[in-house]
Parts: structure tokens; C-alpha cells; sequence
């Protein structure tokens, strides 16, 4: 393990730059969304940066099986007042922090402000504190899912060439767009056959968002389908850990290192977390 941390490093070690909050989304379930996540994050963390990995996904969260980590407390606790935000954080490979979903949270329109104004203090702690922030959101347009990605810096919205995944990531960017944020929107193909098919539909999808919406939308990268993704999530370990040498984790470590250049705190920002909270009233 040891062998294969340095060397996932190593890698990583000439891309390091600042990097603030990260959402990965999908309209759709099933294209890998979490296993990007969780992935990006150990290679961010890999890089020695203070990396905190959020499961946003409160009722289907599975990062807790990906990471093996074994999530007694979640937000929830936090939300009641049982709980600080340190004490339900759990340390995952290369020291990043994690947090694992609860279903408190997709009741904040309930909260009263006694209970707002604590969660946005304990949540706060985390953006002061690290380099990165990755939330793994939701599938789909859910208002919860749109108010992780209106209030990040960065949105990665993830498909697969499945044209039910390409339509509903569109809709995603469409649906960002027009709520206006002011971030950047980045696409990721996942499960490609090829990195030529990847690449088609990343153009594809940039060029109708920009005929239409007026967006633009970059290309992050393309992923080609992989067994050893489906081998590694079965030995519940990231796969640029289980198998650090393999084509699937030097894709993923690029495109760490293109999203790590991208993000950048905004000047005179009011908080990530705030602003999460905010959207539910």
C-alpha cells in the first residue's frame, strides 16, 4: 500500500495548485458519479492537500462502500446537536476527510434558525480548514442537487455515451444555466469505448450548450470503460489505489490534475456551506 500511495504521489506532485469546492454531478444514476469522486479525491489528497470528500447523496449515499469506511455518525447528528463536525469525520486513504450522507439534511426547509445557524457554523469549519472540497451529489435535478452545484465553484457534470445519460447531463447544465450560476461547468464522459467517442460526445454536448444556452462547457476529460472499476469497488477501494499503474488510474490522475488547476476560492466569496443552507429557505 505504501508503495502504490508514493506512487499515485509522485504523480500527482507537479500538478498541486489551490483548489476550493468541487461538485460532481449527473442527471442520471448509474454513471459512475461516486466512483469519480472518491477517486479524485484520494489524488487530490495524494498531491498533500487537505482534501474533504462530502457525500451529498442522502438517501442512496455509497461512499461509505467505496472508501470502506464505517460511518456511525453523519450529519444528522450534527444537525440535532449530538455531534461537532470533527466528531463524524472520518479519515479515508491519504488522509482525506470524508463525511458520509444522512437524511437530515434533505430536511433543512424544517430547521428552525437556532438549528440553521449551528449547522452552518460546524459546516463552515471544513471550507477554513481545507484546500478541496468534493461533493458527491444526488443524481438527477432534485432542489438539493442544484443547491450543492449553484453554491460551488466548479460543477463536474458526469455521463456515460448512453443517450439517456447525455440527455439528462444536458438538462443538468441547462438546468445551472438557469439559475444562473456563475461557476465553471466542466464534462467528464465516463464509460467510454474510446477516448475518440468520449471526445465526440464532449463536443457535441458543448456545442448545443453554447447554441442554446450560450455556455460554455469544457471538456475535462473521458474515462474508458474499465473493468478493474468494478473489481476495485468489490474489494471497496479506489481504483488509483488498487490498481495505481493501471491506464484507468492515469486518466483519472489527469483529470485531477486539469480540475485541480481550475479551482480557485473567488474573491470576497461567502461560503460554500452558507450558501447550501440558504438555498433551502
Amino acid at each position: 500500500m505504501r508503495n502504490e500511495a508514493l506512487h499515485l504521489r509522485q504523480m500527482m506532485e507537479a500538478c498541486r495548485r489551490p483548489a476550493n469546492v468541487l461538485a460532481i454531478t449527473s442527471g442520471k444514476g448509474g454513471v459512475g458519479k461516486s466512483n469519480i469522486s472518491a477517486n479524485l479525491a484520494v489524488c487530490l489528497a495524494a498531491a498533500r492537500k487537505k482534501v474533504v470528500l462530502f457525500d451529498a447523496d442522502m438517501s442512496l449515499g455509497n461512499l461509505d462502500v467505496i472508501m470502506n469506511v464505517s460511518s456511525k455518525y453523519n450529519i444528522s447528528h450534527v444537525l440535532n446537536g449530538q455531534k461537532s463536525i470533527e466528531e463524524i469525520t472520518h479519515i479515508g486513504p491519504e488522509g482525506l476527510e470524508m463525511i458520509c450522507g444522512a437524511s437530515g439534511l434533505e430536511r433543512l426547509a424544517d430547521i428552525n434558525e437556532f438549528q440553521r445557524q449551528r449547522l452552518t457554523q460546524e459546516l463552515s469549519k471544513l471550507q477554513s480548514q481545507s484546500d478541496a472540497i468534493i461533493i458527491d451529489t444526488a443524481a438527477g435535478i432534485s432542489r438539493s442537487v442544484v443547491g450543492f452545484c449553484l453554491a460551488s465553484d466548479h460543477v463536474l457534470v458526469v455521463t456515460t455515451p448512453e443517450a439517456t445519460a447525455i440527455t439528462d447531463a444536458y438538462a443538468m447544465i441547462k438546468v445551472l444555466v438557469g439559475n444562473r450560476f456563475g461557476g465553471r461547468i466542466s464534462l467528464v464522459v465516463n464509460m467510454a469505448e474510446s477516448i475518440a467517442t468520449g471526445k465526440r460526445i464532449c463536443r457535441q454536448i458543448g456545442g448545443v450548450a453554447k447554441r442554446f444556452l450560450n455556455a460554455d462547457v469544457d471538456c475535462a476529460g473521458v474515462l474508458v470503460r474499465d473493468e478493474r472499476l468494478r473489481r476495485a469497488v468489490s474489494m471497496r477501494k479506489p481504483v488509483v489505489l488498487a490498481y495505481p499503474r493501471s491506464q484507468i488510474t492515469s486518466s483519472i490522475v489527469a483529470l485531477a490534475a486539469k480540475l485541480s488547476d481550475g479551482l480557485a476560492a473567488r474573491p470576497n466569496d461567502e461560503g460554500f456551506f452558507r450558501k447550501v443552507v440558504d438555498w433551502f429557505f
